[in-house]
Parts: structure tokens; C-alpha cells; sequence
């Protein structure tokens, strides 16, 4: 098995995963205002919280370009 740095990964899909937490949020409570880059630095923290530093990725997971 691989592992991640879950903090690490996070930082470098910050882009993706904002957007995609955005949109989520959006479709389940479509009439609430909040502010994006917030809840991302909240989603983050609690992420690395509930997570171990490195976590182990089963290798049918990762590949290697």
C-alpha cells in the first residue's frame, strides 16, 4: 500500500475540491448564503482533523505517470 499526506493533497486540489464543495453545498441548500472560502478552510481542517497525516491508499488506487 501507498500513503498520502492528506493536507498535502488537499492543498494541491484546492481548486477542484473548493469548486466542487461549492456546488455541492449550492444543490443541497440552494437558498443559503455562505461564504466559499470559509467553509472550504473549515472542510480542510476538520479533513486533516478526522484523517491520519499520512493515510494508506490501497495501490489499486495509484498510479504512477
Amino acid at each position: 500500500m501507498a500513503k498520502i499526506n492528506i493536507e498535502e493533497m488537499i492543498k494541491h486540489l484546492d481548486v477542484e475540491f473548493r469548486k466542487a464543495l461549492d456546488l455541492t453545498i449550492r444543490e443541497h441548500f440552494p437558498n443559503q448564503e455562505f461564504n466559499s472560502k470559509a467553509l472550504f478552510k473549515t472542510f480542510t481542517k476538520e479533513a486533516t482533523n478526522k484523517c491520519n497525516s499520512w493515510e494508506r491508499i490501497p495501490n489499486k488506487y495509484i498510479r504512477s505517470d
